[in-house]
């Protein structure tokens, strides 16, 4: 969802007891993509930045992940422990 072509990223910053009470319209305004800082006296302290990947599908990687065929062999270096 973020950098989505056309459309403009904003940055926005809000002070901290603003940002409590606007927490959920701030979340939103991230996941479309815009930047938001937390100041404290007007000093940036933290940006809040989505976490990446999304949401997981099972069986996603299915034909991406090979093994080798003696992938169970047992190692040289381990000989004497057989």
């Amino acid at each position: 969802m973020t950098n989505m072509p056309g459309r403009r990223r904003r940055t926005r910053q809000y002070n901290i007891a603003e940002a409590k009470a606007r927490l959920s319209g701030i979340v939103r305004e991230v996941l479309a993509g815009d930047e938001v800082v937390i100041a404290k006296d007007a000093k940036p302290l933290v940006k809040i930045v989505p976490l990446a990947g999304g949401r997981r599908r099972p069986g996603s990687a299915k034909g991406q992940v090979t093994m080798t065929p003696d992938f169970d062999a047992p190692l040289e270096d381990f000989a004497r422990y057989r």
